[in-house]
C-alpha cells in the first residue's frame, strides 16, 4: 500500500493550503507545478510537481479540519498540518551524482550489487565468469564409502573441496578418482573443458608420487614447487602448455585443506577477477611453539579479544579444523602475540 502525502510550495508559508490536483506513481504526461498556496495529493514515489519543497505525510495532514484522506475528489479541498524536519523528498542524483563510479572492478556480483545495477539503469554487466575446476583424486587406499579396513583410509579430502571451491569463485565440474599409476594420472589431466585441475596426493618425492614426472613429460610450467609451510609444505602450482592451471594439493587432510586455503583459494579468486581482500589479523592467545624456518598454521576459534588455538592439527587429521573457525599464521621465529589470519 502506498502511503498518500500532500507536497507544498518552495516558499514556506502556513497553511492550510489548498488541494490542486493529485499524482499517483507512474510516467507522467505533463509536468505540473504548485503556486503559492497550493498542495498536491502525492503518492510515495511519484515525481513531485514544480516548486514543491516539502512533503506533509498524510498520518500528519489535516483536510477540511478532519484527519486527512485518500477521497479521490480532493481537489478543492484545504489540508493543513505541521510540516516535519526532513522534507521526504528524493533529488536526482542525491544517492549517486552523475559520472560517479559505484562499484571497483573486482566486486563479487551479490544480490545487492544486482540491484543497485538495475537501479541506476543497467542491463548488463560485463563479469568474470566462475573458473572450472575438475579434483583428482589419488590414492590406490582411498575408500569413498564405509568403514576402511586394513591398508585402506576414507577419502576426507573430496569432500571437504567442493565448498572450499565454491567460496573462492570456482564452479565445480567433477571429481574423479585415480590410481596411483604415472598414465592414470596422465589421463586425469588429458581434459580441455576446465581452467584448474586439483589434484590430491602424489604431490611429494614417493615412489607412488607421479604428479611431477607427468607434469615434466606434458612440458608444464611449475612456478610453486613447495612451501616452507607446516601443514602444506609439499603443494605445487604449474601452467600447462595451453594455459590450464594444476595445483597440487598434499595427500594428508589437513595439510590438503591448509593447500587449499593458500594456493588453491588465491588462484581461483585471481581467475574470477576478485580483488584481493586486505589481511585480518588477531592477537594469539596461548603458548605456541614457533618454527624456525617455516610458517606454521594453527587451528583457533575467535573470541571478543584473542585467537584461542583448539589443538588437534596434526597433518593427518581435521578433528583441529573442523573445531575452529581461522588458522593463525604463525611465521617462522615468531615471539607474538600479532598474527595474520585465514577465515576457515
Amino acid at each position: 500500500m502506498r502511503h498518500q502525502r500532500h507536497g507544498r510550495l518552495r516558499r514556506p508559508r502556513p497553511g492550510p493550503w489548498t488541494i490542486v490536483g493529485r499524482r499517483l506513481a507512474g510516467p507522467c504526461s505533463s509536468a505540473a507545478a504548485l503556486e503559492p498556496g497550493q498542495a498536491f495529493e502525492i503518492a510515495t514515489g511519484a515525481p513531485v510537481p514544480v516548486g514543491t519543497e516539502a512533503v506533509l505525510p498524510v498520518e500528519l495532514s489535516i483536510v477540511d479540519g478532519a484527519p486527512g484522506t485518500h477521497d479521490a475528489e480532493s481537489p478543492g479541498r484545504t489540508v493543513s498540518g505541521v510540516l516535519p524536519a526532513k522534507n521526504h523528498i528524493r533529488r536526482r542524483g542525491e544517492d549517486v551524482p552523475r559520472g560517479r563510479r559505484i562499484l571497483q572492478a573486482g566486486t563479487v556480483v551479490t544480490p545487492a550489487v544486482l540491484g543497485l545495477a538495475a537501479s541506476v539503469g543497467y542491463d548488463n554487466l560485463r563479469v568474470h565468469r566462475r573458473p572450472r575446476v575438475r579434483v583428482v583424486v589419488s590414492g590406490d587406499e582411498l575408500l569413498t564409502t564405509g568403514l576402511p579396513t586394513l591398508g585402506q583410509v576414507r577419502d576426507a579430502i573430496g569432500p571437504l573441496l567442493p565448498g572450499l571451491i565454491t567460496a573462492a569463485g570456482g564452479e565445480l565440474v567433477d571429481t574423479q578418482f585415480a590410481a596411483d599409476r604415472a598414465g592414470a594420472l596422465s589421463e586425469a589431466l588429458a581434459c580441455d573443458d576446465v581452467d584448474v585441475v586439483a589434484v590430491c596426493g602424489s604431490t611429494s618425492t614417493g615412489p607412488a608420487d607421479h604428479l611431477r614426472p607427468v607434469l615434466g613429460a606434458q612440458k608444464a610450467d611449475i612456478l610453486v614447487d613447495g612451501v616452507a609451510c607446516r601443514p602444506g609444505h609439499p603443494q605445487l602450482l604449474a601452467t600447462l602448455p595451453d594455459g590450464r592451471h594444476v595445483v597440487g594439493l598434499p595427500g594428508n587432510p589437513f595439510a590438503a585443506l591448509a593447500a587449499g586455503h593458500t594456493l588453491l583459494a588465491p588462484l581461483l579468486n585471481g581467475l574470477a577477477g576478485r580483488s584481493p581482500k586486505a589481511p585480518l589479523t588477531g592477537r594469539l592467545r596461548g603458548r605456541i611453539a614457533a618454527r624456525d624456518r617455516e610458517t606454521r598454521l594453527v587451528p583457533a576459534v575467535r573470541t571478543d579479544d584473542a585467537l584461542v588455538p583448539v589443538g588437534r592439527d596434526r597433518a593427518g587429521s581435521l578433528w583441529g579444523a573442523a573445531m575452529a573457525d581461522v588458522l593463525a599464521v604463525v611465521p617462522p621465529q615468531w615471539t607474538g602475540p600479532e598474527v595474520e589470519v585465514l577465515p576457515l
